[in-house]
This record gives structure tokens, C-alpha cells and sequence, in this order.
């Protein structure tokens, strides 16, 4: 065995690529994404390292496109579940035991496989089955990624850098197990990097995981753990078992080794899992790690002094970027009176020139809602407005479902702060305005801070710093991601430490070195050289 203390490398954010005209990037991923448009895929669960085919299928379709069908995939059942949960457990010691920096070997080279031969091929699948475009599959399923495998490594090092300090004749040791059991990660349909980082950020740190991932994001996922696989990652260490959520999760909830959940997706859901975890908090052996980024409700708050352009850009992009299906979208806004025309006036003109389509198509800026349910719920949600007399849809409104899962990007004033519009998550293209009288900027900002159960991310516009200033402490509390003169979406790792509280979650900061340290279980030793040889303290002889 060879000694050393090994340094990683140092990380930086991977350079985004912008696919222009004639470029090598956009030709190679062109012909990505036709080989992948015409394979049929079948995906089985992987378990201890071995492909298992149950024969329960689902289909994988391309969201913009929803006849044309990717593949199918096999979904687990109770039985798939153990069998797995015994994969990790069976996995455990050899990969607890394997020195920090083979483990980082392992995903250091998975960041540099994504960057080269990989690139192509999990973007390709990003794009037609969550119906991204090619920046918005760029930025998140490529670089985000890269950046979470690379700089976690580095913040693993730190927390095994961080030690105690030692007095005479002692020496003091914080050493980092990983949990006592193993750690179950669900991720969500909208983020391949949050995908590949939920089951990974722990498995960093010597635990042994159970991936679900979310059923319209089935083939990226897997190109991951292909990719992770080609990375040396031993069998076991991440057991890949897609399915329903109640199949897979019941079991795993019930089991008393359970030592973790690593969460994405909605509210609900993760209350319930909270609730159910709470119930049988006395099967378990250990008290299992909570990390939960949740649902958002994201606000872009104007000052009167803010300027229209910047405000009228953020608006767009952070509304309407992947239709709106980011947990740090905004979809709530409070404009001033005297700004309000003029920001309709030019968003208006903008959000015009937006194109829909295929994603294939790279002049296009949106695609599809990710399915069915998701278009049932924004179009009933669009209706709704149309018919209310409170609500007025000012730009867009247009549903289509024919071909792919469209909705236009929609704008709706409402004159009633606390409209459901302001305060439920719809997770698509719709932004509700309330606009403020000016005077009342107060009072407007007192509705932001407290017209949401959630606090993920929010923005606000003002040219004026004393105003800024205010703004800023005023919603000091109402997002985890605060913004100034910038839209609320976009978080890099290494950069804005990405989560929230309240509704949104339990703000363990991805890309942080804080999210890495609910994966490690510290024990502390400490070992006296030369241990005293008398139970008697000086204070005891006698004057």
C-alpha cells in the first residue's frame, strides 16, 4: 500500500458549449441525437452489478413527441427491492474500506468520461426523453454534473483535512464513517445532474446506495450508471431500480437498515416519506439522514427604481427556460404600478418571438411539459384563469396536446396577492403578476416574504442600493437563493450552494461541502501516549 496525503485536483467549472452554426459540437450532437431518435432501448434494473429484466414495462417516450417511443424499461417489485437492499449491504465493507482517493478515483474519472465520450450520448437522451434543449441539456445533464463529480471529491478532502486540535501528550482524530446502513436516492424527471449527484454525493463518502429514478427520466439515468460502471464503480456500491414510487419506496421505508434519503421532487411526496420514516423511527437502527430539496413557489420582487430591460430578460428566461420546470423557476412576480406597463409592453414582444417545438430543432427555445399529468394540471390551471374574474391571462394561453405536451409561455395578472395562482406550484411556463401601487413597496415586499409556504430561490430588481439593501433584508427568510439584479435559476456548483427552507426543503446545499457532511457519520478519537498511572488529582494532598 502506498502513503501519502493526496491532493485532488483542482476543480473549475466546466466551460458551457454553445453549439453555433457550424460548429463541431453541434454536428457531433446532431448525430447524437439522431442515433438515439432511432434506437429502441430496453433498460433493466441493475443490481450487485447484474442487469435484471422483471418483464414489468413501462414505455419511454419523447415528451415533444409523445408517439414516438424511446424504449421501455423494467420496473422493480418488492422482490427486485431486497434483493437489492442486500446488494448494498453485501457491498458495503469492501467499499467503506477502499482508501478516500480510490473511491474519488472513480468519479474523477466519471467527470472526465462525461466531459469527452459521454457528452453526446447523456445529452442526447436529456433532450428527447425530458424534452430539453440543447443548452438547457448542456448546462445541466454535462457541466453541472462534471462540476458536482469534480468539486465534491474536493470537499471530500476538506472534511477529511478538518481535524481537531491536539494538547500535550495527546493526539486528537476525526475520523468520517460513512452511515450504518445504506442510503436511498430519489431523483427527479427535471435535472440529469441532480440524477447522477443524489446517489453519488453519498456513495463518495463510503456508503452504498438504491437509485430510483423518476420514470420520464429513465434513459439518461441509465446512460449514467453505464457511464459510472465504465468508471470503475464496483457492483453493489449504487443498485439502479427504477419503478413506481410506492413499489420501490414502501419496502426500503421498512427497512431497518435504512440510514439516509437523498430526495428531489415534490412537497407532498417528501412529507409523506418524512411521515412514514417518523412512524417507524423505532424499527430503524439508527436515526436515517433527511435531505430533501423540495417544491418552490420563486418570486422576482421589481423595486420602483428597478430598470425594465434586465427585469423584462429575467422574467423570460427564468420563467420560461425547459417550460418552467425548475424547482428555482419564478412564477410568482410584484411589479410596481409605474413600471407595469412598460415590462408587459416589452415582455410581451419578447416572449412573441419564442419558439416551441421539437428539440431536435436547435432554433427552438422550448420544448414540451414532461407528460400527460403535467399538461393536465397547467392547462387546467390556464383555464381556470381565463374563466376567473379575478385573473387575466395577458400573453399567451395556448394548449396543445396532439403531438407533444405544449403550453405557450403564459402571463396572468391577478389583483388578489394571495390568488392560489401566488401560491401553488404549478411546474410549467405560467408566471402570475400582482403589480403594486408604488407607494406601497412596504407592504408588497411583507406580501413576497409571506405569500408562499415555500423558500427556494427568489430575485429582486432595483437600481437604487439603498432599496436593494432593504429588499434584502425584508426577504431575508423567503428563499435559500437570493438574487440581486439576476434571475432566480442558473445556480453553479462551487458558486451558489444550491437549496431552501420551509416547504422547499431541508437546505442542505447542493454543490457545497455541507450537503457532503449528512453522508458521514464522525467518530472522534483520542489517543494519550503515556496514560497517567495514579487515580489521585494534585488538589487532594493536604496543605
Amino acid at each position: 500500500m502506498t502513503h501519502g496525503v493526496f491532493q485532488v485536483p483542482d476543480p473549475k467549472n466546466e466551460p458551457v458549449l454553445g453549439f453555433a452554426p457550424n460548429s463541431p459540437e453541434r454536428a457531433s450532437l446532431k448525430s447524437a441525437l439522431a442515433v438515439t431518435a432511432s434506437e429502441q432501448v430496453e433498460v433493466p434494473l441493475l443490481i450487485g452489478g447484474k442487469e435484471v429484466r422483471t418483464g414489468r414495462t413501462a414505455e419511454m417516450v419523447m415528451p415533444h413527441d409523445h408517439g414516438h417511443v424511446l424504449g421501455v424499461y423494467h420496473q422493480a417489485g418488492p422482490e427486485e427491492v431486497a434483493a437489492a437492499i442486500e446488494a448494498a449491504e453485501g457491498a458495503r465493507a469492501e467499499w467503506a474500506g477502499l482508501p478516500w482517493e480510490d473511491r474519488a478515483a472513480v468519479f474523477l474519472r466519471a467527470a472526465e468520461l462525461l466531459e469527452t465520450t459521454w457528452r453526446d450520448r447523456i445529452n442526447a437522451a436529456t433532450m428527447l426523453n425530458q424534452s430539453k434543449t440543447c443548452h438547457q441539456a448542456e448546462i445541466d445533464a454535462a457541466c453541472e454534473l462534471i462540476d458536482f463529480w469534480r468539486f465534491n471529491v474536493r470537499f471530500l478532502q476538506e472534511m477529511y483535512e478538518s481535524q481537531p486540535i491536539s494538547s500535550p501528550g495527546c493526539w486528537n482524530r476525526l475520523e468520517h464513517r460513512p452511515l450504518d446502513g445504506f442510503v436511498f436516492a430519489i431523483t427527479p424527471f427535471n435535472f440529469t445532474s441532480i440524477a447522477g449527484n443524489l446517489p453519488t454525493a453519498p456513495a463518495m463518502l463510503g456508503n452504498t446506495v438504491l437509485w430510483k429514478p423518476a420514470s420520464t427520466s429513465v434513459l439518461s439515468n441509465w446512460r449514467l450508471m453505464q457511464l459510472l460502471v465504465e468508471a470503475g464503480l464496483p457492483a453493489g456500491v449504487i443498485n439502479f431500480v427504477p419503478g413506481s414510487g410506492a413499489t420501490v419506496g414502501d419496502p426500503v421505508l421498512a427497512d431497518p437498515r435504512l440510514a439516509g434519503i437523498h430526495f428531489t421532487g415534490s412537497t407532498a411526496v417528501f412529507r409523506s416519506i418524512w411521515n412514514t420514516i417518523g412512524t417507524n423511527i423505532a424499527n430503524y437502527k439508527q436515526y436515517p439522514r433527511l435531505v430533501g430539496e423540495t417544491g418552490g413557489k420563486d418570486f422576482v420582487f421589481a423595486d420602483p427604481s428597478a430598470e425594465v430591460r434586465p427585469l423584462v430578460i429575467a422574467l423570460l428566461r427564468g420563467s420560461f427556460e425547459y417550460q418552467g420546470q425548475k424547482c428555482s423557476a419564478s412564477s410568482r412576480a410584484y411589479i410596481p404600478k409605474s413600471l407595469w406597463p412598460e415590462v408587459c409592453k416589452q415582455l410581451t414582444e419578447e416572449v412573441s418571438q419564442v419558439t416551441m417545438g421539437d428539440v431536435s430543432d436547435f432554433s427552438n427555445f422550448m420544448g414540451a411539459l414532461i407528460d400527460a399529468k403535467a399538461y393536465a394540471k397547467l392547462s387546467g390551471a390556464i383555464q381556470s384563469a381565463k374563466d376567473a374574474s379575478d385573473a387575466e391571462v395577458v400573453i399567451g394561453g395556448e394548449c396543445d396536446d396532439s403531438k407533444g405536451w405544449f403550453v405557450s409561455p403564459t402571463v396572468v395578472t391577478v389583483t388578489d396577492p394571495s390568488h392560489d395562482l401566488m401560491r401553488t406550484e404549478f411546474f410549467g411556463p405560467l408566471l402570475t403578476v400582482y403589480v403594486y401601487d408604488d407607494a406601497d413597496v412596504e407592504d408588497a415586499l411583507e406580501l413576497c416574504a409571506t405569500g408562499s409556504d415555500y423558500a427556494l430561490t427568489g430575485a429582486i430588481f432595483a437600481h437604487d442600493r439603498s432599496a436593494a439593501r432593504r429588499a434584502n433584508e425584508a426577504l431575508r427568510y423567503a428563499a435559500g437563493n437570493f438574487y440581486i439584479n439576476d434571475k432566480p435559476t442558473g445556480a453553479v456548483v462551487g458558486q451558489q450552494p444550491f437549496g431552501g427552507s420551509r416547504a422547499s426543503g431541508t437546505n442542505d446545499k447542493a454543490g457545497s461541502i455541507l450537503n457532503l457532511m449528512r453522508w458521514s457519520s464522525q467518530r472522534t478519537i483520542k489517543e494519550t501516549f503515556v496514560p497517567p498511572t495514579d487515580w489521585r488529582y494534585p488538589f487532594l494532598e493536604k496543605d
